[in-house]
């Protein structure tokens, strides 16, 4: 009987112990570690009349800044205007994205609104298919390459 009772109890503390562990909220999303930001006004760049941006937020201090503005070069056209906002020139475009990581690489379209990013280094492949992708929808065999989620 002493079994019976022991056996009962510990049931009883499981049950307790499954049902406060279920009435548990979930946990909250995760949040981006390093925001990209979504909207950016056109005015704070060059040519503001192309229709795409692409804008290199990064810094003299960042390691592997250095290769990337080359990378950039390459998409110089009509349509794209490439662009390197180093923070230690332009803090106050750093400070009013709040870009907390470097380097931090956006395409914009002509409204302002970030399409892709890339928050690190990339290859100029990633980047190059991330901006045809953009600019022409199906075109690249990773058309989710850098997109903002």
């Amino acid at each position: 009987m002493d079994r019976l009772a022991i056996a009962a109890a510990i049931l009883v503390v499981v049950l307790v112990v499954a049902f406060l562990i279920r009435r548990r909220p979930a946990a909250a999303p995760p949040r981006d570690v390093y925001p990209v930001p979504r909207q950016l006004d056109r005015a704070d760049f060059p040519r503001p009349d192309a229709p795409w941006l692409v804008a290199l937020f990064s810094s003299t201090t960042c390691d592997s800044c250095g290769a990337l503005p080359p990378k950039l070069v390459a998409l110089v056209s009509r349509a794209v205007a490439p662009c390197e906002v180093e923070a230690s020139a332009r803090g106050d475009l750093h400070r009013r994205y709040e870009i907390s990581a470097i380097p931090m690489t956006v395409v914009a379209d002509a409204d302002g609104v970030v399409r892709r990013a890339f928050v690190g280094a990339f290859t100029a492949t990633d980047l190059w298919a991330a901006v045809a992708e953009v600019r022409a929808p199906g075109s690249s065999p990773e058309p989710t390459i850098g997109e903002v989620r």
